[in-house]
């Protein structure tokens, strides 16, 4: 394995920047209640995915897509549980290591072959997570303000307000702490519960009023496409083993992360139905956009246009721990960063669907960091203990995550450039 009795993490000496295990306030002294730990668990899942959801749900079916929700949270946890536990097995067998990030778990376990691994899917989910919300505020401004009118000075609005964005991000992205930003992220969070609310409240008087026709199952052929946007939404499998390193009766740990992952699918299950039963076969990709143009619609739209827009430089912070930790030797590098804002701008021109580009994140890189990386891990750590019972599921997830990655995430190229070419 990685490391050997006398050896610490192979990040320890570049300490003094942000990690992606860096808690946003600056405060170690004192370790998290359950009730914190609660929230804590909640900040760290809910994203930007659940407004995909409708969307997956009218695409699946209502009954198929809130069966797999349910499925996708459950083996969410099962997986969050076997990082805590693989790590737990680490520290007590090498009692001098300490295991704060899932990038130290992949190296513990796997060496530097671990801790690439980890490092890439890190940097490829969480730049896909950010290329998700350009793509969310690009199309909600371009139908705010620009329904009617379908150019701006002989441009798509969409590369308008990409660019317009991008001058603030670089900005906001060369601030070299994570405490600095705590702010937005209170504020983010706040935005994100009240749109949600108003959106949900919504849906249900729609659906009185209207009625639509709804499908239950979609049948085979979206499967992968609602497996996809399922795992998108529950984004916080990264954040899990500093969660827990701060809880302070971590014995409850797992109790907790559980409560607050029923919360949320219930939540998350709420949404999506609502959305899909109020506006049918019309529900749109960004769900916000089928509330039309009204005053609350329209505060509702930019605040959640606000909360991404600041959550972006949240969401980039472990990009740039991994890639100034493997370029720049741990030390702050701005025009690193503005290279990884430049990159995630420029994809974000390409996709055109948002729904379509949190299923091809979701099928692919969030699959492996969240279930096949788990479950590996797990498997080679307590592979002398685990009955056969065991191996073979760990082993099993491994090889379906495996192949469910793989064709997802061609199922997801294929919504995206194949049927609408």
């Amino acid at each position: 394995m990685g490391f050997g009795k006398n050896r610490a993490s192979s990040s320890s000496h570049v300490l003094r920047i942000p990690r992606e295990d860096t808690p946003l306030l600056a405060n170690t002294q004192h370790l998290s209640s359950s009730s914190k730990t609660f929230a804590n668990v909640f900040i760290a899942v809910v994203g930007a995915g659940v407004l995909g959801l409708p969307y997956s749900f009218k695409k699946t079916g209502w009954v198929m897509g809130s069966l797999m929700l349910l499925s996708v949270s459950s083996l969410t946890y099962y997986c969050m549980m076997l990082l805590i536990y693989s790590r737990r097995k680490l520290e007590s067998h090498y009692k001098v290591i300490k295991i704060s990030s899932f990038g130290d778990l992949g190296y513990a376990v796997c060496g530097s072959i671990g801790r690439c691994t980890v490092d890439a899917m890190i940097v490829l989910s969480q730049a896909g997570f950010c290329i998700s919300y350009l793509i969310f505020i690009a199309n909600t401004l371009a139908h705010l303000f620009n329904y009617s009118n379908p150019k701006i000075l002989g441009l798509s609005p969409k590369k308008v307000y990409i660019w317009s964005c991008f001058p603030f991000q670089l900005g906001l992205n060369s601030i070299p702490t994570l405490t600095h930003l705590a702010p937005l992220s209170i504020f983010a969070d706040v935005v994100d519960l009240g749109a949600m609310g108003v959106v949900m409240v919504e849906d249900v008087l729609i659906f009185l009023k209207n009625r639509p026709v709804l499908e239950a199952f979609g049948g085979f052929s979206v499967f992968f496409y609602g497996l996809g946007v399922s795992i998108y939404a529950f984004e916080g499998v990264g954040m899990v083993l500093p969660l827990e390193a701060e809880m302070k009766d971590k014995d409850k740990f797992g109790k907790i992360l559980g409560l607050s992952m029923v919360f949320i699918s219930l939540m998350y299950g709420s949404f999506g139905v609502l959305g899909y039963f109020a506006f049918g076969e019309e529900t749109k990709d960004i769900i916000t956009t089928n509330l039309g143009r009204g005053l609350l619609s329209t505060l509702v739209q930019i605040g959640l246009c606000i909360n991404l827009f600041l959550s972006f430089p949240l969401m980039m912070n472990p990009v740039y721990e991994v890639m100034e930790r493997r370029f720049c030797e741990g030390r702050y590098c701005f025009w690193l960063r503005w290279i990884m804002v430049l990159a995630v701008t420029l994809v974000a021109f390409k996709v055109p669907n948002f729904a379509d580009f949190l299923s091809l994140v979701g099928s692919s890189v969030c699959i492996v960091l969240g279930i096949v990386l788990p479950a590996m891990f797990h498997l080679i750590v307590f592979n002398k203990e685990l009955s056969w019972h065991g191996l073979a599921f760990d082993a099993a997830l491994v090889l379906i995550g495996a192949v469910l990655a793989v064709y997802g995430t061609y199922s997801s190229l294929l919504e995206i450039f194949g049927v609408k070419a």
